[in-house]
């Protein structure tokens, strides 16, 4: 089956023609419906007569929030080249390695990189477009608006298979090593636009006002369609700075957002979430990482029923498991403790280590399957062998399925600590001591234990002003969960290592205390 995206597109410009589509706070863009259709018809056209990228040709874009969402799916799914997506805040090197395993035609760059980047991707035979005026000309150094310049705004023409043509790379961006890359065909991201809208309780409208403030290279980047086919607005900020986003919340009047619970966590203690007017809010979606029951009561009693809780996956592109406003209200009931019910849109099964169906309430490893599920990795035919079944995506955690159809995550396969014979789960241990009043997050690991193999060992970080003891903590760890699973040794660190995307990297904090150990976890 074919489809012109333009076409769709331009049938949501006449519906919606002088309603706000696009706002780009940093560089103060506002673009209409009508004039978000135009643009990105003419950045199709331009990429197609003054770049040359044509159908198998690949541009990887290197981008802060606002520039990135000018060629993020409501440009790529006009053309016919492959968009590839990456974190600008990834290193240096992370960098290099994708542009030599991708290979891209064209790189898509902001400005402060230019000094850094530019030699190597010449080098490459790279053509880089930089967003803003340069400062100076360089060999190969293109500019994106002057490239612009003159371009039609005529639908572009370009019908792509729906399940065959792939149209978007995203890097992975896991805590477990070297990133993958995922490839997306139109079906995929227009199923998680449909995932959306199939379930009976409705968050995305008209009225819907989005501020992305995480990289929509990234998990935020799902919800722009779902608010471009609703009438909504995409608000982005580049800066990720809590004061600063609380300030343009209040200012651009926004409905709907995302964060880690991390910064949610953060956010209980800022004066500048009392400063500012943020009652506009109706919809705070959570991820990426599990959510404190003790911190979401706070969260609750701070900013009214406004919370969803959603689990999904780079290689499943859509929510696959929603916890809803109304999972939200009885926060003594155990489903709050879930990462919610089931998507209909989605199949997940919860098999054993033999890959056979395991039932209701027994541990199993997620497999994921649906119409946003991709086809495996890009020029990894082994990892896409390791980890694909059958059209299903095997993700590595470990969780078990409640017979209301509630999906609880109990860890990853690599964050399960054996210690005298018993399996701990880390997230389990995490839990607990992010539920004392004093910790403000948590990261526990495995190691090295001459007598039980493995012991429980966890880094802490307390919130300010708050002082208590390892002692104290560890007997509060068992007084919830039982003695084998408390810590038996805590320090206390000013921070840890956080991904891009505010997970805590358990891979860096575990990796300290299992050098030159001749076995190793994870």
């Amino acid at each position: 089956m074919k489809i012109d995206f333009a076409q769709l597109m331009g049938q949501l410009a006449l519906r919606h023609a002088e309603r706000e589509a696009l706002v780009h706070i940093e560089r103060q863009r506002r673009f209409t419906f009508r004039e978000l259709h135009a643009l990105t018809n003419r950045i199709v056209n331009m990429m197609r007569q003054r770049l040359a990228l044509r159908r198998g040709d690949v541009y990887l874009c290197i981008l802060e929030n606002d520039n990135l969402s000018l060629l993020h799916t409501w440009t790529a799914l006009k053309g016919e080249a492959a968009a590839a997506f990456t974190n600008y805040r990834d290193s240096f090197d992370e960098h290099v390695w994708q542009v030599d395993f991708i290979r891209p035609k064209v790189v898509f760059i902001e400005n402060a990189l230019i000094d850094k980047y530019h030699g190597m991707l010449h080098e490459r035979g790279v053509t880089v477009v930089c967003m803003d005026t340069p400062d100076a000309p360089r060999e190969g150094l293109l500019h994106f608006w002057d490239l612009l310049e003159d371009m039609p705004d005529d639908n572009p023409g370009i019908e792509s298979e729906t399940t065959q043509d792939i149209l978007v790379y995203r890097f992975t961006g896991g805590t477990t090593g070297r990133s993958k890359c995922a490839q997306y065909t139109m079906d995929n991201w227009l199923a998680c636009r449909d995932s959306y809208y199939a379930e009976d309780e409705q968050v995305y409208e008209a009225s819907t006002r989005f501020l992305h403030m995480a990289p929509i290279s990234h998990g935020s980047g799902l919800g722009l369609l779902p608010t471009l086919f609703r009438g909504g607005c995409t608000v982005t900020q580049n800066v990720p700075d809590l004061k600063t986003w609380c300030r343009h919340l209040e200012a651009e009047r926004i409905t709907m957002a995302m964060l880690v619970p991390t910064l949610l966590y953060w956010l209980l203690d800022m004066p500048e979430a009392a400063r500012h007017d943020l009652s506009c809010l109706r919809t705070v979606w959570y991820g990426a990482a599990p959510m404190s029951p003790a911190k979401l009561r706070q969260l609750q009693e701070r900013f009214g029923n406004i919370f969803l809780q959603v689990y999904g996956a780079t290689e499943c592109l859509q929510p696959v498991t929603t916890l809803y406003k109304r999972d939200h209200v009885d926060l003594d009931a155990k489903r709050l403790t879930s990462a919610g019910r089931v998507a209909i849109t989605a199949e997940v099964r919860l098999m054993d280590e033999e890959g056979r169906p395991v039932p209701c309430g027994v541990t199993g490893e997620v497999w994921l399957r649906s119409r946003a599920t991709i086809s495996g990795y890009y020029k990894n035919p082994e990892a896409t062998a390791a980890e694909f079944s059958n059209g299903y995506w095997k993700s590595g955690d470990l969780g078990y399925l409640d017979d209301e159809g509630y999906l609880y995550i109990v860890d990853r396969k690599k964050d399960m600590i054996i210690t005298g014979g018993f399996n701990v789960y880390a997230i389990e241990v995490e839990a607990a001591l992010d539920a004392h009043a004093g910790v403000e997050m948590s990261a526990v690991v495995g190691v090295p234990h001459e007598e039980w193999g493995e012991a429980v060992h966890a880094e802490v970080v307390l919130r300010a002003g708050n002082s208590t003891s390892a002692e104290e903590l560890i007997e509060h760890v068992k007084s919830r969960i039982g003695r084998f699973k408390a810590p038996k040794t805590v320090n206390f660190v000013k921070g840890l290592p956080l991904s891009v995307a505010g997970k805590v990297l358990r891979r860096q904090v575990r990796e300290k205390y299992w050098l030159n150990q001749s076995r190793r976890v994870g």
